[in-house]
């Protein structure tokens, strides 16, 4: 396989990450919308809800790119540039949005919960654009270090890698199986969302363990970093779905 792998319409040649990660919107959206006809909150508020966390995914996706990336600055700037313009990361968006959501809600009088109903857009969305991470190859800079293991991925510059974007969609794969085959036992409003985020931000924490990127402080680069923060601070908060009845 030759990265970065280009589809074909007729003779338009398609980016891998422009392909899927145009999909991952399109599905996401899709499914937003299709879970929103039995919302709680009316249409106008949930309109508010949806451009708030698009624009803070749009501000915490920069934010966490600069920051995981911050050691191109001094050794080399045109990259560090380029990044900081194409650069997005989903842990970022996610902190981004949440924060955003949060603090719109307060502002617009909602007391409830309204993330549950993200949860499968986002497990899906996000499965859907890590394929075009993959087909991407080594521009995409979401491959692992090298090994050994007999799955190790050459994108191109003759290492076998870690395909983490595989291990991701493969984690996201199983995760939206445990949660459909509990989807009947009864939780809080928000649990849902709360679970999947820790869950997601605790897998990104670990994998990320095996990924070549700048190590900021104690060993951990900026996207760990934020995952930990935002682990601690939902630790008292994890639903307790393992423990729960039907």
């Amino acid at each position: 396989m030759t990265f970065p792998v280009y589809f074909y319409l007729g003779s338009l040649r398609i980016h891998p990450h422009i392909l899927f990660e145009s999909l991952a919107y399109t599905v996401a959206l899709i499914l937003i919308l299709r879970n929103v006809r039995n919302d709680f909150i009316t249409p106008a508020q949930r309109t508010f809800i949806i451009v708030a966390g698009l624009l803070g995914a749009l501000v915490g996706t920069k934010v966490l790119v600069l920051l995981q990336h911050i050691d191109l600055l001094w050794q080399h700037s045109q990259l560090f540039l380029l990044l900081s313009l194409q650069g997005k990361t989903i842990v970022g968006a996610l902190l981004g949005a949440v924060i955003s959501v949060e603090i719109t809600q307060k502002i617009i009088g909602i007391n409830r919960s309204t993330g549950d109903v993200f949860v499968y857009p986002l497990i899906v969305g996000t499965a859907i654009g890590r394929i075009g991470c993959f087909l991407t190859g080594l521009s995409d800079r979401t491959y692992g270090i090298a090994t050994t293991l007999p799955w190790g991925v050459d994108f191109g510059d003759g290492i076998l890698r870690h395909p983490t974007q595989l291990y991701e969609i493969i984690f996201l794969i199983l995760l939206l199986i445990f949660i459909r085959l509990r989807s009947n036992y009864q939780y809080k409003e928000g649990d849902l969302f709360k679970f999947y985020l820790i869950l997601y931000l605790i897998f990104r924490f670990l994998i990320d363990f095996i990924k070549p990127d700048f190590r900021i402080f104690l060993g951990m680069s900026a996207i760990q970093i934020a995952c930990l923060c935002a682990i601690v601070y939902y630790w008292r908060s994890i639903p307790q779905m393992l423990r729960l009845k039907a």
